[in-house]
């Protein structure tokens, strides 16, 4: 177990499940230049594999830093562990391929984010939770860490309330059923009839699935007794690139889903016309005034935070929690008035049984 999960590790409910209570287990990392971490994250779920009988796939989407290079020698020393090229580079793509290839003779999947750490029994907890509350995809919250200045002050922002603006998922609470969380643990077959992730989405392809597993019946159990830890951006202009594209994203899901956005969302997408409003305060310099007041308030969230914290460090949490908000609202208002129209149904494996079952999100 690294650190990060000794830190992080479960709750202490004392759940475990078997390989032979469980069926067949693959646990799913899709990967695009994650030489920096993906051994870690291999090294941290290897113990749940081997008590499980579970098969680890790594899906590469075209690296070119030495992911693949380390996956094939950790292979070669490790039976259960398989690598998969995916051309399509997308994760829904690289999670759709593994189905098509396995999915016959899995009744779970676990998918794992190669950019994050995990608790040395993560996977023994998931499969105890689908147990014992009988859903059918269990997701998880995430907590956010960084490793250096402005990392840690993303991390902080994306941690507080105002950053994430209350996603179930990023905050703390007991566990209890939601219409969308984190991707963790999901069953084969729930997968597979409402068609696998959309592959038109490059993000919030798991919100989208979430929105069609719910509209089918299929039920999400939003777990307390274990999470991951999530290394997010290190770079202002990453962070405003990824946070662009989750509201393009979450745009093209409202699309497909009417009726999926929340209230909290209504907040995010009235900031970009706070910008425009504010390019044209030269001619009338009160139009700068509702940009300036949203500005100052995400500096006093990040005060307010370091000071509840008691941690100095991260008193300009509130500037990546600004470039955060920002993006989205660029990125959903991009979608609306230039993206093109997400497809009906997944694209991926059991798309046909998608047809025919049904499902939604």
């Amino acid at each position: 177990m690294t650190a990060l999960s000794s830190q992080f590790g479960t709750q202490g409910t004392g759940q475990v499940a078997t390989a032979a209570e469980t069926g067949g287990i693959a646990i799913l990392i899709p990967t695009l230049n994650e030489a920096r971490h993906i051994l870690g994250v291999i090294k941290a779920l290897a113990g749940s594999a081997d008590r499980l009988g579970a098969q680890i796939v790594v899906i590469d989407g075209g690296s070119t830093d030495g992911t693949v290079d380390l996956v094939r020698a950790e292979a070669a020393r490790r039976p259960g562990l398989t690598l998969l090229h995916n051309p399509k580079r997308l994760q829904s793509a690289a999670i759709n391929l593994a189905i098509e290839r396995f999915g016959d003779r899995l009744d779970w999947i676990i998918r794992v984010d190669a950019h994050a750490d995990y608790p040395e029994d993560y996977c023994d907890v998931l499969l105890a939770e689908a147990q014992r509350t009988g859903a059918d995809s269990v997701v998880v919250r995430m907590h956010a860490t960084g490793t250096g200045p402005l990392q840690t002050q993303i991390a902080a922002a994306q941690n507080s309330l105002f950053g994430n603006g209350g996603s179930a998922h990023r905050g703390a609470g007991e566990g209890r059923f939601v219409d969308h969380g984190h991707h963790a643990l999901m069953r084969v077959a729930a997968f597979r009839a409402v068609g696998g992730y959309d592959e038109s989405f490059s993000h919030n392809e798991d919100a989208e699935l979430d929105q069609r597993l719910g509209k089918q019946g299929f039920r999400i159990w939003l777990t307390a007794a274990t999470r991951m830890i999530y290394f997010p951006r290190n770079t202002l202009r990453g962070l405003a690139k990824q946070y662009y594209r989750f509201g393009r994203g979450r745009m093209a899901t409202a699309r497909k889903h009417p009726g999926s956005l929340h209230k909290r969302h209504a907040i995010l997408i009235s900031l970009a016309p706070l910008l425009l409003l504010a390019a044209l305060s030269p001619l009338y310099p009160l139009l700068a005034l509702p940009f300036s007041l949203w500005l100052a308030a995400c500096l006093a969230a990040g005060l307010a935070t370091a000071l509840r914290a008691r941690s100095p460090g991260i008193a300009l949490c509130g500037v990546p929690g600004a470039v955060m908000q920002m993006s989205w609202s660029l990125g959903f208002w991009s979608g609306l008035l230039l993206g093109r129209r997400a497809s009906g149904t997944g694209s991926g494996p059991g798309s046909r049984q998608g047809a025919m079952t049904g499902h939604g999100g």
